[in-house]
């Protein structure tokens, strides 16, 4: 073998290590994530005091790394715009309805649904034309919609089904997917990843303080021990690590962010049934089979147009 073949062999593999560990662990702070707010809810926490002082953490966190980079939030009418959209849909809406619902419906039903808003995006691509149609990636997303209906049907005939807190916590994915097409179309020009994410988490702050004017809302923390704001220290560089490496893989291989909700369950699903005493979602098997099945076939159709447009790129005009 040549120094060469070495080289490039060792380039390969490290160009595939970062965006491979980047999904591992940002999947499992995913699904670590639903259950920390989980056992927040019982040990006093309110959904919304637990979600707002996290991200106020994690907003901490992203700006002082954003300093040491030197990649300051821009502050201008554009970046304010895209703050406060993807704060809405992307961090502070679907976080709190997750939150608020996780009581409910299990941390374990919260996780396997968070592997949806992928396939949602591409359904709202396609109806944007952003995205052209192609048979595979078709029939992932009939695919994982199905599972979700088998999830969902199982849930809503349980006994002690709450119709409400189901249906809340499937509008999650919908504004993530929002967030997703909004984030591609609106993207402030010229603006990295880190500079974004503390701007962002700030507006989110501020949404979520909005919130607690309204009756029935609080932010109040209590205090009678260390427990809840260690758990709230906890999930600030839960939300940290994940926007953090999110933003990381988004440089280096993008379609594998179709890929976190996936682990993000693999991860949720067995910390809620065997650390969290939850019962297993009734029809897990054959709804997250069909859910897995979907985005492995909607990932593996977004890695086939990518290596089309690239041999495209790559073959000279001849004319």
């Amino acid at each position: 073998m040549t120094k060469f073949t070495e080289r490039n062999g060792s380039a390969c593999k490290s160009v595939w290590l970062v965006p491979l560990t980047c999904l591992l662990v940002g999947g499992a702070l995913l699904g670590i994530s639903t259950n920390v707010a989980k056992y927040a809810g019982e040990i006093g926490l309110s959904p919304l005091a637990f979600l707002l002082w996290s991200i106020a953490g994690a907003a901490t966190i992203l700006l002082v790394i954003a300093l040491l980079l030197h990649e300051l939030p821009p502050l201008n009418k554009r970046s304010f715009e895209y703050y406060f959209i993807s704060a809405l849909v992307s961090v502070a809406g679907s976080n709190l309805l997750f939150f608020s619902a996780i009581p409910h419906v299990g941390a374990g039903f919260v996780a396997l649904i968070i592997s949806l808003p992928p396939l949602l995006t591409y359904l709202g691509a396609l109806a944007l034309g952003m995205e052209r149609f192609q048979t595979v990636r078709a029939l992932g997303v009939a695919a994982a919609l199905a599972g979700a209906g088998v999830l969902a049907a199982r849930k809503f005939s349980a006994p002690d089904a709450s119709v409400f807190w189901i249906l809340i916590a499937l509008c999650g994915p919908v504004l993530l997917a929002i967030g997703n097409l909004y984030r591609t179309l609106r993207w402030p020009e010229g603006a990295s990843p880190n500079a974004l994410a503390p701007g962002m988490l700030i507006a989110a702050v501020v949404l979520l303080g909005a919130t607690s004017l309204l009756p029935n809302f609080s932010l109040t923390v209590p205090l009678g021990g260390f427990l809840p704001l260690g758990l709230i220290t906890l999930q600030a560089f839960i939300f940290a690590g994940q926007f953090q490496l999110v933003s990381t893989q988004k440089r280096v291989a993008r379609f594998l962010l179709s890929l976190l909700g996936s682990v993000g369950a693999i991860v949720g699903v067995p910390v809620a049934v065997f650390l969290q005493g939850e019962s297993p979602p009734d029809g897990l098997i054959l709804g997250a089979s069909l859910i897995a099945l979907g985005v492995a076939l909607v990932t593996w159709g977004g890695m086939k147009m990518m290596t089309l447009s690239k041999q495209k790129l790559e073959v000279p005009d001849k004319t």
